[in-house]
């Protein structure tokens, strides 16, 4: 991973069910090299505004982290509303994929990718 601005150790978690998930699906990723996990929050969903995760290469100004070989690429506008965030990994047949927790949402859809800040 090139050097980047740091992520403040308080913005995101990741558990070590997300950590092995997205280590897994990073490996079968064209140039996986070259990519890390960005977790980003855009307009959307069903309460307003919605969680994002994809493999993605680094951007100017993303702030950094490294979860046991997984690079994390967040853009500094969705780090304030993800500021003690925990992202966990399920393989449960009902209900299974990553799950995002997220301090700072007042409302949270069903889903469990839509927010309320």
């Amino acid at each position: 991973m090139e050097s980047g601005n740091l992520v403040d150790p308080n913005v995101v978690t990741l558990t070590v069910q997300a950590i092995a998930e997205a280590k897994n699906l990073l490996a079968k990723e064209t140039d996986a090299s070259r990519k890390g996990l960005r977790i980003y929050v855009e307009k959307g969903g069903c309460s307003g505004m919605q969680y994002g995760l994809v493999f993605d290469e680094k951007r100017e100004n993303d702030l950094c982290t490294l979860f046991t070989d997984v690079p994390v690429f967040i853009d500094p506008i969705s780090a304030d509303f993800l500021r003690g965030t925990v992202v966990d990994f399920s393989d449960s047949l009902t209900g299974g994929g990553f799950k995002i927790s997220n301090p700072q949402a007042r409302q949270s859809c069903g889903c469990g990718k839509s927010f309320e800040t």
